[in-house]
């Protein structure tokens, strides 16, 4: 759903996930009708216009009469048009098409900031938007067996809206429906309509744990999943004589993680024959495996397979990156009804495996990560291991609720989730209401995005001033209202969690009965509900009191195990508040937000940590690593999205024209003044000699 306005600038467009785009424009006309733009769209705008002024976006151009194609990216050098009938695919926060009739002139200005479209002459244009988030529109009622759940996993691709290549792109795969469990199968009409039948079938054995791993393959090939009393998994497509046997589990799990990424980054590169296209870095790849691009688009899906699982893969596999997510779920009927929201971000799913973790095991893991990160080596008395740091840590009248941690087996996957019991670290605990709250706070006002920042341990004021500055510096580009309150009691602090937010960050201490307020303790389960969309509780031990709050209705939060130090927690505190207020998901926000400290694995995640809370200017969320070399800098750039896998990016340097597959690393080497240059721009986080550095501060730092 999308909403727009006239401002005094131009457009303001935005959706209910309170992303917006702003379009600046010179002589802006509204007009009643304009063009069609043949793509899937929420809304159109037109009017007549001289001039366009966007944020900086990766721009495809279409020529609908010429057949002409033309790409304007990090290159700032003007791109100019003749007269003809042109389509603009604009990669922006809110997908953007501009179609007009005429001439027209392409640039960005140096420093990269904005992107002027100018007209000769005013000139009628029609934009079309449509916002990157779906909602699940109808639901799919199963029984809690092994078949149902494969009826649903059936039915669940019903979301996508093409077959083939082109189901790689994240905008071409919708979310899929709500699954209940009941004691029938219902599957609406419309899900059996939309469901194309793609002559796929994967075949598993009559369990659980079956059907919950295939569930990622299949979603995406859209097969049919049949349950069969077998003792090995199948993957069959008749039509081409493909009978790809696997391994009974638990070989199966990686047999699909590796199926799944060969068939989807095969798509990306494959997908470029058809219209849909983007020069990608990668694209030399397919004659490595000797696949013909058009030739292959241009077959049937169960074809495509076919050529797929013959092609010598093996070649190429480390040039692909990395699989963004995998949960680790216990597969049991309560769990079947959070398969959707993993699937919608194409999340592998393994079964959870986990072993005891003692103490001193944690802390050489965290020395280790540590050192790993290429902090400079120590004596132990000065990294916060003797007895002098204890009056440093938050402590309180009374215990702080021990949680006992376990090590989990980590497969393929750069963030990681787990559904099932224990609390594991270096993974986000899932909690299934998380899935269903986030659809609460969507909003149909556009209304402005609401932070509370709470103090209620004056030995912490140095966090709460430095998070609070971010906050409202982040204001001045996006329509944040921050609020600060100090010393609450609890009914306040009780109220602050009932009324809607959409971030609480607490700073202060918790107990065994919960956060410390200036007139006892506040438990989150004394609370009717939470309205908080997300949170950060920087105190002592307050896994319990997020886990309760996500209970409750919030969606995500950041929390700590135990006792934390003073110090550290305001370094973590004040990394994390400038992550996830530009636009960094939350289990992304605090893996680096933690590096900035040795005992890092004493922060985690409770909820859906893929959540955003805020756009990023960038569009995608970006992690740049920086090394110095003669008289150079070599700087490499990863996009850290989930929810955009299978598209892609491109960084605006000098040198940098290549546009790399999300997950991939984009490296460019460059001066100190072109570094400067883009560090005065940047918006994002670096890891430059160890540590975690935002742009500016690294500007300052060099």
């Amino acid at each position: 759903m999308i909403e727009w306005e006239e401002t005094d600038s131009g457009l303001r467009v935005f959706d209910r996930t309170k992303t917006e785009v702003c379009i600046e424009t010179t002589g802006w006309d509204a007009a009643s009708a304009g063009y069609d733009v043949d793509r899937p769209l929420d809304d159109t705008i037109s009017g007549y216009v001289s001039e366009l002024r966007l944020p900086p976006a990766l721009v495809k151009v279409v020529g609908l009469d010429s057949g002409e194609e033309y790409t304007h990216g990090g290159d700032a050098d003007p791109l100019s048009l003749p007269d003809g009938e042109y389509l603009f695919n604009i990669s922006l926060n809110i997908k953007t098409y501009l179609r007009f009739s005429g001439a027209a002139t392409i640039s960005k200005t140096d420093d990269y900031n904005e992107l002027h479209i100018s007209f000769p002459e005013p000139t009628l244009v029609t934009f079309g938007f449509r916002s990157h988030h779906e909602e699940p529109v109808d639901t799919i009622t199963v029984p809690p067996t092994p078949d149902g759940v494969a009826t649903a996993v059936t039915y669940l691709s019903s979301s996508h809206k093409v077959t083939g290549p082109d189901r790689s792109y994240p905008t071409l795969r919708g979310h899929p429906p709500r699954i209940e469990l009941g004691e029938k199968t219902e599957i609406p009409e419309p899900v059996r309509e939309e469901r194309f039948d793609v002559g796929i079938e994967l075949v598993v054995p009559d369990e659980f744990a079956y059907t919950f791993v295939a569930a990622p393959l299949a979603y995406y090939l859209q097969a049919k999943v049949i349950v069969e009393d077998r003792r090995s998994p199948v993957l069959r497509a008749p039509e081409t004589g493909v009978e790809h046997r696997f391994t009974p589990l638990p070989g199966f799990q990686h047999e699909v993680a590796d199926t799944l990424r060969r068939v989807f980054f095969l798509d990306c590169l494959v997908r470029n024959a058809g219209e849909y296209s983007w020069d990608l870095a990668e694209l030399p790849l397919l004659d490595e495996v000797g696949i013909e691009a058009e030739e292959t688009y241009d077959s049937s899906p169960a074809e495509q397979l076919a050529t797929y699982l013959d092609a010598p893969y093996e070649r190429i596999d480390d040039d692909l990156p990395e699989w963004h997510l995998a949960m680790h779920v216990e597969p049991l009927s309560d769990h079947v009804t959070s398969l959707p929201y993993f699937l919608d971000n194409l999340s592998l799913v393994y079964l959870p495996e986990s072993t005891d973790l003692e103490k001193d095991e944690l802390l050489n893991k965290s020395i280790d990560d540590f050192y790993r990160a290429g902090k400079p080596a120590s004596p132990r008395s000065n990294l916060g291991l003797t007895k002098t740091t204890a009056r440093m840590t938050r402590k309180g009248p009374g215990p702080v609720k021990s949680v006992n941690r376990r090590d989990p087996t980590l497969h393929e996957g750069k963030v990681n989730g787990w559904l099932a019991d224990g609390v594991p670290i270096d993974v986000f605990k899932a909690v299934p209401e998380a899935y269903r709250n986030r659809f609460k706070y969507l909003d149909t006002d556009g209304g402005n995005i609401d932070v509370m920042v709470i103090l209620n341990d004056e030995e912490m004021a140095d966090e709460h001033e430095t998070a609070a500055e971010i906050y409202k510096n982040r204001a001045q580009e996006l329509p944040i209202d921050v609020t600060v309150l100090e010393r609450c009691s609890k009914d306040e602090l009780a109220e602050v969690f009932e009324t809607p937010h959409d971030f609480v960050h607490y700073i202060g201490h918790c107990e065994n009965d919960g956060l410390r307020c200036r007139n006892g303790n506040l438990s989150v389960s004394d609370i009717q509900e939470s309205n908080v969309q997300t949170f950060f509780l920087n105190a002592c031990g307050s896994y319990y009191e997020g886990q309760d709050l996500v209970k409750k209705g919030s969606v995500a939060g950041a929390v700590t195990f135990t006792k934390v130090l003073n110090k550290q927690a305001a370094k973590v505190g004040v990394a994390f508040a400038q992550l996830l207020i530009n636009g960094y998901d939350i289990a992304h926000a605090i893996q680096l937000a933690r590096r900035r400290i040795m005992m890092g694995k004493d922060y985690a995640v409770v909820g859906d940590g893929t959540h955003q809370l805020t756009q990023t200017d960038n569009r995608i969320p970006t992690l740049g690593r920086l090394t110095e070399t003669d008289e150079m800098y070599n700087a490499k750039f990863n996009s850290l999205t989930v929810d955009h896998i299978g598209g892609c990016y491109e960084v605006y340097l000098p040198n940098s024209d290549c546009l790399q597959l999300h997950g991939n690393e984009s490296t460019v080497e460059i001066s100190k003044s072109e570094l400067s240059s883009f560090l005065d721009r940047a918006e994002m986080p670096f890891i430059y000699d160890g540590d975690l550095y935002w742009s500016d501060e690294l500007a300052e730092r060099l």
